[in-house]
């Protein structure tokens, strides 16, 4: 879905330089990005931290989105671009509340939901992104094509490349049990 008219018009305030306008073109994305960051980092602060920052790097890049475009793919794709970042930085720090956090999200445990992350937390980067942006976003085909720059048909195999190689993980769960 393009821009409406109102859209249009608070890009071309913000691309003048009005902060506001920006702020308020976001406002309605800055939830699916969070739920996304969130996802992907597995930590509420980082989460936040990581669209905040794509949100400066959103304001600045401004002048490479095509106004005849969606805004939402354009947004998720500098916030799934800033996780991956943070998620690189990550090798190199030492992380000692990640532990706790990991035993807090263990601990809530509903039908099999932490089994479902454990699996999907050992995928690849960009296997966990598209099954993110698909299953747990709900985003069309169309629109995940659009965050990774790539066509419909690709999006949808690679969901099913990612399916087909969290299914033997959940299994072997299930074994375990």
């Amino acid at each position: 879905m393009s821009l409406d008219r109102g859209q249009f018009e608070l890009v071309q305030r913000a691309r003048r330089g009005d902060s506001e306008a920006f702020a308020e073109l976001l406002r309605p994305e800055y939830r699916g990005a969070v739920r996304l960051a969130h996802a992907l980092l597995r930590n509420v602060d980082e989460a936040e931290d990581a669209v905040q920052e794509a949100a400066f790097k959103a304001w600045r890049k401004l002048d490479t989105f095509h106004e005849g475009s969606p805004l939402r793919p354009w947004f998720l794709a500098i916030v799934a671009n800033q996780c991956r970042s943070m998620r690189r930085a990550r090798w190199w720090s030492v992380r000692p509340n990640e532990a706790a956090s990991e035993e807090e999200a263990e601990s809530i445990d509903v039908a099999g939901s932490i089994d479902l992350r454990r699996a999907v937390a050992r995928l690849d980067y960009d296997q966990r992104l598209i099954l993110v942006l698909r299953y747990y976003m709900d985003l069309p085909f169309e629109e995940i094509a659009q965050v990774l720059g790539i066509s419909p048909k690709a999006a949808r195999s690679r969901v099913e490349r990612a399916v087909n190689h969290l299914r033997p993980m959940l299994r072997v769960q299930e074994a375990l049990s």
